[in-house]
């Protein structure tokens, strides 16, 4: 992933995914959250898709990976012969029925993408060749989040509704990662900053990528033994709660901190 500046004040968010089939397009995107199946599940003669809704032509075809009958291959074919085709296709896995019918019909094709990070309407380009899939004009937010833990529970912080974003859900110490500073060093003076805690020691980093409307949390995530389960909140913060790591996920938290917290503990 690499990021460019755009003249309206948006970001071009490139993310490298695997080239499979050759050809440069750009389009709307129209995401299938499920494996798609091209026989039964598209009428060539129209482009209309038979379950869900939304027609293929000219779009940008987002779905996790096809499935069904090797004829899927031939129904790609049918729909370029009827003039319906996607402009492009971006899978998160790609398997022999959509790669073989997006070669024989010209579709540039492009897999391994994190598809989560695509909407409904998202404009973006697909370069088959590359791998490359740039998504526009969304803004980019690099935040660092540390996870404190005592006698086995996490420290769980309430957002309050000063705060940019998320109000009112549970999460981490967190806070922008500010220019000339590393996410370490965010994490730590975020813990110091929002709790009142020093001297701690930050494991290795899990990294994620979370999207919410147009924007794009980019998070660098840590875990630290906590020196005290004493807790002087500051204003960005109304609660505050030590919980058993299995009982993180009853709450209602903010978006990817259960998959982030899993892969720290």
């Amino acid at each position: 992933m690499r990021l460019g500046e755009r003249a309206s004040g948006g970001i071009d968010v490139i993310f490298r995914g695997r080239g499979i089939s050759r050809g440069l397009a750009r389009g709307e995107v129209l995401k299938f959250v499920e494996p798609f199946s091209f026989l039964g599940g598209v009428d060539p003669k129209s482009g209309e898709l038979r379950v869900g809704k939304g027609n293929l032509r000219d779009h940008v075809f987002v779905f996790p990976c096809g499935k069904g009958s090797t004829v899927g291959s031939y129904v790609i074919y049918d729909l370029k012969v009827n003039g319906n085709l996607p402009a492009a296709i971006i899978n998160s896995t790609v398997e022999t029925i959509v790669a073989t019918g997006a070669v024989i019909s010209g579709v540039p094709l492009v897999d391994s993408v994190d598809i989560d990070l695509l909407r409904d309407g998202d404009s973006v380009t697909v370069n088959g060749g590359t791998g490359e899939v740039i998504l526009e004009g969304v803004v980019m937010q690099r935040t660092a989040t540390c996870f404190l833990r005592y006698g086995g529970e996490i420290l769980m912080l309430k957002r309050s509704d000063k705060v940019g974003s998320f109000q009112g859900k549970w999460a981490g110490v967190s806070g922008y990662i500010e220019d000339g500073e590393t996410a370490r060093e965010t994490a730590i003076r975020e813990v110091f900053e929002e709790v009142g805690m020093s001297g701690i020691t930050l494991s290795a980093p899990v990294r994620r990528m979370i999207r919410e409307d147009d924007n794009i949390w980019c998070v660098e995530a840590f875990l630290a033994e906590a020196p005290t389960r004493e807790v002087d909140l500051d204003w960005e913060h109304t609660d505050h709660l030590w919980v058993e790591a299995g009982k993180v996920r009853d709450m209602d938290t903010v978006p990817g901190l259960l998959d982030i917290l899993d892969q720290l503990l």
